[in-house]
């Protein structure tokens, strides 16, 4: 599965949730934490459990909910979301700050009778420095690096070129890469600065991370494209690993191709496109 884009859509607006999936992203989130004023949470766990069990609901793209990070909210919020048979994949934690935090959501959701993997959100200091042990937490499949509300808790100011949150932009991916799960980067606020979308979309495939936020559906086609491969390097990565075979039958590991040393990292990266095109490929 890909998860090149992840679209947040507010729980308390039914046409918006019931849109989502017709943008392109490969994930689309139904939020009940931030995009839902406290006083409107019981209505929008009623709206997103109604759009989960409409049986003409039946998107081609993963369907999560973020639940609220309040211990009693969390409850209501996967009750509500988990009755009856709702098309749903995934579960959003946010706020995540430890392993046991990813414990206790993933037991509310095995107490509704529900397996579901979980999105944790490494969003604050303590979440940023536990990110190792949360992403290898059971049940976690991706973790998600938030760097507005990570901001807000070490008292930074946001920059357009991040210095202030490079060091766990970086210590985030690492740690899902280590746990072997997704990792998604951070939203841009400005919905309009496509150009700094695509930029900062391109730095985060850079770092190695598989998908990017998006808070508007303008916002996805940018994400998408920029996380599929080029065709050049898709052609690149089929010479590469047709060499690879040619090299090992015949006992080298080391081969040449296109004027360059190809070895086992080279090999990896040659792998990893070819995995990243083929998701691409299923959700189009």
């Amino acid at each position: 599965m890909a998860r090149r884009s992840v679209l947040f859509s507010p729980g308390d607006k039914p046409d918006l949730m019931r849109k989502a999936p017709e943008t392109g992203a490969d994930t689309v989130v139904f939020d009940l934490e931030d995009a839902v004023a406290p006083g409107q949470k019981a209505t929008a766990r009623t709206a997103v459990s109604d759009v989960l069990t409409d049986p003409s609901f039946d998107p081609d793209c993963e369907v999560c909910v973020r639940v609220n990070p309040d211990l009693g909210a969390a409850v209501r919020d996967i009750e509500a979301i988990t009755d009856g048979d709702p098309r749903l994949d995934s579960v959003m934690a946010p706020k995540v700050e430890s392993a046991d935090d990813v414990a206790r959501i993933g037991e509310l959701i095995r107490e509704c009778g529900n397996e579901l993997p979980i999105i944790a959100i490494c969003e604050s200091a303590s979440g940023v420095l536990a990110a190792e042990a949360i992403a290898a937490a059971d049940r976690v499949d991706a973790v998600l690096f938030g760097a507005e509300d990570l901001s807000a808790d070490v008292g930074a100011t946001r920059t357009e070129t991040g210095e202030e949150i490079a060091y766990a932009r970086e210590h985030v991916v690492l740690a899902a890469a280590a746990a072997d799960v997704d990792a998604i980067d951070t939203l841009v606020t400005d919905i309009g600065a496509t150009d700094r979308l695509a930029e900062e979309t391109a730095v985060a495939r850079q770092l190695g991370y598989d998908g990017k936020i998006a808070i508007h559906p303008s916002q996805v086609e940018v994400i998408n494209e920029t996380f599929t491969p080029d065709p050049e390097d898709v052609e690149w990565a089929n010479r590469v690993l047709d060499a690879a075979k040619a090299a090992e039958a015949e006992g080298r590991g080391v081969f040449r191709v296109d004027d360059e040393m190809i070895d086992a990292p080279l090999i990896e990266r040659a792998e990893a496109i070819l995995d990243r095109h083929r998701a691409a490929r299923k959700t189009q």
